[in-house]
């Protein structure tokens, strides 16, 4: 009898040793660890290839092993929100502008901060402060940015070929109302040109930091160069009123279509019916919309606001976010980590396999193969840092060297890094974009007089509460001023 319970005793004790070390194991992130990480794109034949790449990589490098899912453009958000609100387990997750807002402050994603100075004290200094700043809420940080342009700056972009037939100077064009000789010219002369290219999303650019930026702006907005500490109506505000007023006139003479407000006609470069147009720019530029003409004529551009500006829009527009229900978040940021500061995995993800998808050139550039194309075309842009990233051929040799220069010209909106939390005001704010959605199209389009609409936008946005959510935005955002000087 006592022999049969000394052998029990000892078996217990095995076990509970065996036990302790699968424990420490799995805290310790090793093999049996793989993260669960979810992706926006159009899944790709190749992604199980390349991950199985990516996994001898990170278990060599950190010891354990990543699960990537694309979930396609069109489901990503609707499949987000349902994975958030049934509070399935995973660990890593795309995110952006207001989606990653909304989730953070419904405390969908968790605060990395305490990993920062160890898991993640790499990409901590790589990465620009910017950006950290812009991912940043009430002192937590939810989420890992996209290392890439963090000023937005706005630019008209002229068909070149029209510009140097009628021998126009672009560089003088310095308000929207300079763009009128120009239209003019193009209206007499060329029939079968729009001389404003743009759909019901077109908007003029004003020098004010949307605060709440939809596809409709709602009103509440910061002058983004100087840092006034007020938030006004940006609709009617001198500035915005000339704007509008010069777009109402080239509406009437013929500028723009007649159906912009409603259209949904994407003015593709590859059709020669525009000749000017307004977009974000970002170095180098010129030469991506000069390849989407497909040869057909060639851009130039002028920028409308001289300097770049940080907003929270610029630099929330690709982030990593770690679950809360992540049981690895300790290793989530390590991988990220990695992710963000080690070229040979920040490009095997991107472009995948050296040799099967895409090959290097002698000067250390590469050129895609059919299998990229054909098997493993990533979404760039939302995977982490650009600037290890190599480079194409047919790039520029400085093109990371100006995306720096960039970031170092761009100046801070007063409203970065500060974010409204609507929860006192949600039936007030949903009324509001009601309203924006019925009104701001038709000013936003010139479609309308300004002086005769306004009005009767203003009415209608303090009849929805604006006056409220004016209040309530104006004292959480003192707050937000007064802690940032401290």
């Amino acid at each position: 009898m006592k022999k049969k319970l000394f052998l029990v005793m000892i078996l217990s004790c095995v076990m509970l040793v065996m036990a302790a070390c699968g424990s420490d194991k799995s805290a310790s992130g090793d093999s049996e660890v793989t993260l669960k990480w979810y992706m926006i794109g159009t899944p790709q034949k190749d992604n199980d290839k390349v991950m199985k790449e990516v996994n001898k990589y990170t278990q060599e490098k950190l010891g354990f092993g990543v699960d990537m899912t694309q979930i396609d453009w069109g489901d990503y958000g609707s499949r987000m929100q349902t994975m958030i609100n049934s509070g399935e387990n995973f660990d890593i997750a795309y995110t952006a502008a207001g989606e990653f807002v909304t989730y953070s402050q419904k405390g969908a994603f968790m605060d990395i901060s305490k990993y920062l100075d160890n898991e993640g004290k790499k990409m901590k200094a790589e990465l620009n402060s910017q950006l950290w700043e812009g991912v940043t809420m009430d002192g937590k940080v939810y989420g890992v940015p996209s290392n890439k342009e963090i000023g937005e700056q706005q630019v008209y972009v002229f068909n070149k070929d029209l510009v140097d037939k009628y021998k126009m100077d672009v560089s003088k064009v310095n308000s929207f109302a300079d763009l009128g000789p120009l239209l003019k010219t193009i209206k007499e002369n060329e029939p079968n040109i729009t001389p404003i290219g743009g759909n019901k999303d077109f908007k003029p650019v004003t020098p004010f930091d949307y605060l709440i930026d939809s596809a409709v702006p709602l009103p509440f907005a910061v002058d983004e160069y100087n840092d006034t500490g007020k938030i006004v109506n940006f609709y009617e505000q001198p500035e915005t009123m000339k704007i509008l007023k010069d777009l109402h006139g080239f509406y009437n003479d013929g500028y723009v279509s007649k159906d912009i407000a409603t259209s949904t006609d994407p003015w593709s470069y590859e059709k020669e019916n525009w000749f000017v147009r307004i977009e974000k720019y970002q170095p180098y530029a010129e030469s991506i919309w000069d390849k989407q003409t497909n040869g057909q004529y060639k851009v130039v551009t002028q920028p409308i606001m001289k300097t770049p500006i940080v907003k929270n829009s610029s630099v929330t527009g690709a982030i990593q976010a770690v679950s809360v229900t992540s049981k690895h978040p300790k290793e989530s940021v390590e991988f990220l980590n990695l992710l963000n500061t080690d070229p040979y995995l920040r490009n095997l993800v991107d472009k995948g396999i050296e040799g099967t998808h895409y090959k290097e050139l002698a000067d250390g550039s590469i050129e895609d193969l059919p299998a990229r194309v054909e098997r493993y075309s990533m979404p760039t842009y939302a995977l982490g840092n650009h600037f290890i990233l190599k480079r194409y051929s047919d790039e520029p040799k400085d093109k990371w060297e100006k995306f720096k220069e960039f970031n170092e010209e761009s100046k801070a909106s007063p409203g970065l890094g500060f974010y409204f939390d609507s929860k006192n005001v949600r039936t007030e704010i949903a009324a509001i974009t009601n309203v924006c959605n019925e009104f701001g199209p038709a000013l936003l389009t010139g479609t309308v007089n300004p002086d005769d609409y306004m009005p009767k936008f203003k009415k209608k946005l303090n009849d929805a509460g604006m006056k409220t959510v004016m209040v309530e935005m104006q004292k959480q955002y003192d707050a937000f001023k007064k802690e940032n000087k401290e």
